[in-house]
């Protein structure tokens, strides 16, 4: 294919991944694409930034998990994309993307949120059957349209169940708090999915009080029998803890409250099979404090699963 070899796309390695491709469990690949965003660009820097806030994580070493992704990681640089046209970018992504997700479990750094869409066709692909979809956001993505586009970074649920990419029941979101018409708003509960409101979750902040959430979270995701896809919106969190994205919405998670869900979920024996961080702007970030809870959040998916497969 053509190489697109544009200047922003990062060259640093993620954890400073040490795995060579054949031998490492896990990948990671920056999709450095913002051409589908409604308000503010600038989520085509988001996987340079993350790998930049992920050097001061050291060594790598998990405080609760006591090991380290590293050894077992490998980092594909930026995909080679064209930037100007989501058709196109769709076509270029799709078979990169289901090379790399047949060979390793794979975290992809965006990167705005469409490329969820092409990501779930990849793994429906890969793994021959719809995937249950943990998604955290402060968006639903449930439009029908972008204000007469017809799609984007908030149409890709709406488009994954209609081309029957997710299990319905196995659709559960978290965070939701943004304006948005009955239609939209309830789609996912009215498909048999879970819709956890950011409001539900006000007060709730460490595992024992989020227990009840996740336990019921688990239950759907084991119960849909799929592989399980893990999508974090970065705009799920307060803009006191993410400032740097292109949507933001007050009222939203802490960086606590997200580090909690994924520690306790991804640590489950549940089929996790790929997660995506999404909408880190770094142009609007302050103190890099986006792009640093962005690395942690990643570090510790990684180091979630790695715990996961050790108790297996």
């Amino acid at each position: 294919m053509a190489q697109h070899a544009f200047a922003f796309l990062s060259q640093q390695r993620f954890l400073g991944a040490s795995a060579a491709p054949e031998t490492a469990r896990f990948g990671i690949a920056g999709i450095a694409w913002d051409g589908a965003v409604t308000n503010r660009p600038g989520a085509r820097f988001g996987p340079n930034a993350i790998r930049q806030a992920g050097q001061m994580l050291c060594d790598a070493t998990h405080p609760l998990f006591g090991l380290s992704p590293t050894p077992q990681l490998c980092d594909h640089g930026d995909l080679p994309l064209p930037n100007t046209s989501l058709e196109a970018m769709r076509a270029a992504l799709e078979p990169q993307a289901r090379a790399l997700a047949a060979a390793q479990h794979m975290v992809w750094l965006g990167g705005d949120h469409s490329i969820t869409l092409s990501l779930l066709r990849a793994l429906r692909a890969v793994h021959g059957r719809p995937l249950a979809v943990l998604h955290f956001d402060a968006h639903c993505d449930t439009w029908t349209d972008h204000f007469g586009e017809p799609s984007g970074h908030g149409t890709w649920v709406a488009e994954a169940v209609q081309e029957e990419l997710v299990v319905p029941t196995g659709m559960i979101q978290v965070g939701i708090r943004s304006a948005a018409d009955a239609d939209a708003r309830d789609y996912v509960n009215r498909i048999g999915g879970r819709v956890v409101t950011a409001r539900e979750l006000r007060g709730l902040e460490s595992p024992s009080q989020l227990a009840p959430v996740i336990a019921d979270i688990r239950g759907r995701l084991a119960t849909s029998g799929a592989p399980v896809y893990l999508t974090l919106d970065i705009d799920c969190l307060d803009p006191a803890f993410a400032p740097g994205t292109g949507t933001p919405e007050p009222g939203g998670l802490s960086s606590a409250q997200l580090l909690s869900f994924i520690e306790e979920l991804g640590a489950m024996q549940l089929p996790f099979v790929g997660m995506d961080c999404v909408e880190v702007a770094p142009p609007y970030d302050h103190a890099e404090l986006t792009a640093s809870i962005a690395a942690h959040a990643v570090w510790t998916y990684l180091c979630a699963r790695l715990a996961a497969g050790a108790a297996a």
